[in-house]
């Protein structure tokens, strides 16, 4: 009999790729929540003391949310069906030793898959008559309201940043207007200065031109009185 394939068991997955932690670190998280529901796996991962926990946790509510988004499957009736680490690329660094040598360090990196899946209806109902006998909502329940709630105040801080943006691009813009209306007045005030002086210079020029029209008809007025008063206009050798 030919098992299936780990890349086509049926469920909903989410991956997290080129993780910085070796694989064999995220298979010991891994084997803690295999076969547990999404509220008792995540309950685990909470209170882990490993690092890996955190990405682990994320991978999980990601293969829940996909759930959710693309099946339709509530998030109370889903259960971890497989879940498993591969190994990355490695990055090789180097470290000084004795005597001129050195010593290679390999940094691990890991893509850790999550799948998950709806428990059957049979299963479904012993899981809520429990809950009910036990007088509590089950863990299963409480992870998805978490999870929901985690998710509106990320949706809200995102709007909330959406929104400074907007308005930062507002005043922005604003500015930028109160700029251009600035630069215009300045433009203008400009203009009417240079059309001033230029009707002051006009106004100048004007008066030098009436003054030397006055000068010039000052000059010919002796002339003329001196010629009326000889009584002929001969100069005084022809006279003689």
């Amino acid at each position: 009999m030919v098992a299936t394939k780990t890349n086509e068991r049926p469920g909903t997955r989410a991956v997290a790729r080129h993780i910085r932690v070796s694989a064999s670190k995220a298979r010991a998280v891994l084997d803690l929540i295999r076969g547990e529901s999404y509220g008792r796996a995540s309950e685990i991962l909470e209170f882990s003391e490993r690092s890996v926990s955190d990405v682990v946790s994320k991978c999980l509510d990601s293969a829940v949310a996909n759930a959710e988004h693309n099946d339709g499957i509530s998030a109370e009736e889903l259960y971890v069906s497989a879940c498993y680490a591969d190994e990355g690329p490695t990055l090789k660094r180097w470290r000084p030793r004795a005597r001129g040598r050195a010593t290679r360090i390999n940094k691990r990196t890991c893509h850790i898959t999550i799948i998950v899946n709806r428990y059957s209806d049979a299963e479904l109902t012993a899981m809520r008559e429990r809950a009910e006998s036990r007088g509590r909502t089950g863990a299963s329940e409480q992870a998805a309201e978490s999870r929901r709630q985690r998710v509106e105040k990320s949706r809200a801080a995102e709007a909330e940043a959406e929104a400074e943006a907007a308005e930062e691009a507002g005043v922005e813009a604003g500015s930028e207007t109160v700029d251009v209306a600035e630069e215009v007045a300045e433009e203008a005030l400009i203009e009417d200065a240079e059309a001033d002086e230029e009707e002051v210079a006009e106004a100048e020029d004007e008066a030098e031109e009436e003054v030397a029209e006055v000068a010039e008809e000052a000059v010919e007025e002796p002339e003329d009185e001196a010629a009326d008063e000889d009584g002929s206009t001969e100069s005084p050798k022809e006279q003689g």
